[in-house]
């Protein structure tokens, strides 16, 4: 073998290990990343699931609305890259309690009663005016005593949040809850939570409870993806707001 053939020889080893040794790599950082984000969601392979479907508030029938059956192909295609499965149950018939499987709840608590229980229970700072539902409005959303009301198409308002069960009960997959005040903004909190799922569990850990207010920016030109983060509003969604104080009826002196 002369110099040149052994040049080329050695030149395409060379070549080939640098490849392999890039693939194994690369592979080793997507498994990597792929682990974190099965912790940071609680879908750790092979496990399930629960879709909570809400209703579309607009229709008279049992039906999604069309911005929401988006948000859930969003979330399908997130369970299935963690290789999970999903159990989808209508907001209306699920009674079990929460922290066996990971949980992903969509809409307000006009359109899923998982998500007004899941409020009550673990997020009493945040309130849906569900009144304005008798005129059919968007309900204004308040978070610790702050309101915020919907300008349709232009801002509009969702709290998406991530829930851990507390105690040692070994219950500890999460809760996941996008309620907004219309379907497009279900879809805009699905959509940041999967594209922002690294930055969050850096902040607030694999397993920690966290709740952001987000603003959707002018929806009717760009839909679900322009999206501003208002304020992390976790201490003030998660403690009991005080009580009002009751009206004094006593007469006036006169």
């Amino acid at each position: 073998m002369n110099d040149d053939v052994r040049n080329i020889v050695l030149g395409l080893v060379a070549s080939a290990l640098s490849a392999a040794l890039g693939w194994i790599v690369r592979t080793a950082l997507w498994r990597r990343a792929l682990r974190r984000k099965q912790r940071f969601f609680g879908l750790p392979e092979g496990s399930e699931c629960l879709l909570v479907v809400n209703r579309d508030p607009a229709s008279s029938q049992w039906s999604v609305a069309r911005d929401d059956t988006f948000a859930l192909l969003e979330l399908a295609a997130l369970i299935r890259e963690c290789g999970a499965r999903a159990d989808i149950i209508p907001h209306d018939t699920d009674r079990r309690g929460f922290g066996t499987r990971t949980e992903f709840c969509l809409g307000g608590p006009v359109s899923n009663q998982r998500t007004a229980a899941h409020l009550h229970t673990m997020l009493p700072g945040v309130r849906f005016d569900t009144a304005a539902v008798e005129r059919t409005e968007p309900p204004p959303l308040s978070v610790g005593g702050e309101t915020y009301r919907l300008e349709k198409g232009e801002a509009e308002y969702v709290v998406l949040a991530r829930l851990a069960p507390a105690g040692d009960s070994g219950n500890d997959r999460p809760v996941f809850l996008a309620a907004g005040q219309r379907g497009v903004t279900n879809q805009a909190a699905v959509r940041y939570l999967v594209r922002h799922q690294g930055r969050l569990a850096r902040k607030h850990g694999a397993r920690g409870t966290f709740c952001l207010l987000l603003k959707v920016v002018n929806s009717g030109a760009y839909g679900p993806d322009v999206v501003e983060l208002v304020a992390d509003v976790t201490r003030a969604a998660t403690t009991q707001p005080a009580p009002q104080p009751a009206p004094d009826t006593e007469p006036a002196a006169g």
